[in-house]
C-alpha cells in the first residue's frame, strides 16, 4: 500500500504544504534549467501546457520550528521528543530530509486545478515520542498537500502499529511566497497540526485523553534542492 502512495500521492491546492497558493511561481528563465523545464501539451488534449516541471526534485529538507505549546504539551504528558533514522532535532526545530519528489506547476490564473502536481517523500527518518518504556515512532512520512494531509508510518517499541497513517494536518493560510536561493526552492509558513486519527493513537497507547486533535506542532519550512 505504501508503494502505491508513493507513486501516486498528488501535491495541490491552495493551503498546501508545499507549493501551494502562488508560491511556486517558477520563471520562464528559471524553467530553462536541466531541472526546472517548461513542458507543452499535444494539442487535443484538454491538459494545458505547465508553466514549469522539475521533473526530479535532488534533495532538500523540510523543517518544523516546534511550537512551545505543543512541548508543553508533551512534557505535562511525560513524553520526551527525538527523532528516528536520518531526522534532526536541534534548537527547537525537527528536521526530515526530502529523499524523492517531482512537480509540474500550472499558472494558478488559469482554470486546470490541481494547477501544483508531484510527490515528496521523506524515507527513514521520523519523529519519536517516549515515556517510561513505551516508545512510539512516526517515520517515512509522505506529505499530500492536495488533501492538506501528511501520512507516516507508526511503531511501537519498533513494531509496526499502523502503516500510511494519517498523522497530520497542514494549514496553508499563513504560507509565504516561494524563495529561490542558489540551487534551492525554499516555502515556510504552513502550520502543522496533530490529526485526530494521530491523537486517538497516541491516547490510546500512552494511556491518556490529553492529546487532542487540531494540536499545533509548530511551522513548516521546504527546502527543496531543484538542481
Amino acid at each position: 500500500m505504501r508503494k502505491s502512495m508513493k507513486t501516486s500521492i498528488t501535491l495541490a491546492t491552495t493551503g498546501a504544504l508545499v507549493l501551494g497558493g502562488a508560491a511556486f511561481g517558477i520563471s520562464t528563465a528559471n524553467a530553462a534549467t536541466p531541472n526546472v523545464q517548461t513542458v507543452s501539451s499535444s494539442s487535443d488534449s484538454k491538459i494545458p501546457a505547465p508553466v514549469a516541471s522539475v521533473p526530479e526534485v535532488k534533495g532538500g529538507n523540510t523543517a518544523v520550528a516546534l511550537d512551545s505549546g505543543f512541548t508543553d504539551a508533551l512534557t505535562s504528558l511525560g513524553l520526551t521528543p527525538g527523532v528516528s533514522g536520518n531526522a534532526k532535532l536541534e534548537n527547537g526545530s525537527v528536521s526530515f530530509p526530502i529523499t524523492a519528489g517531482s512537480v509540474t506547476y500550472w499558472s494558478p490564473d488559469g482554470n486546470y486545478r490541481p494547477y501544483v502536481q508531484g510527490l515528496l517523500n521523506h524515507d527513514d527518518s521520523g519523529l519519536t515520542l517516549k515515556a517510561g518504556d513505551t516508545t512510539v515512532t512516526l517515520e517515512n512520512f509522505v506529505v499530500n498537500p492536495g488533501s492538506s494531509k501528511l501520512y507516516g508510518d507508526v511503531l511501537v517499541n519498533g513494531q509496526v502499529a499502523a502503516s500510511n497513517a494519517y498523522l497530520f494536518s497542514l494549514h496553508g493560510g499563513t504560507l509565504k511566497p516561494l524563495q529561490l536561493e542558489g540551487d534551492n526552492a525554499i516555502l515556510t509558513g504552513t502550520t502543522v497540526h496533530v490529526s485526530s486519527d494521530a491523537a486517538g493513537l497516541l491516547n490510546q497507547t500512552f494511556k491518556t485523553d490529553a492529546v487532542k486533535a487540531g494540536l499545533l506542532v509548530g511551522t513548516a519550512t521546504i527546502t527543496a534542492q531543484i538542481k
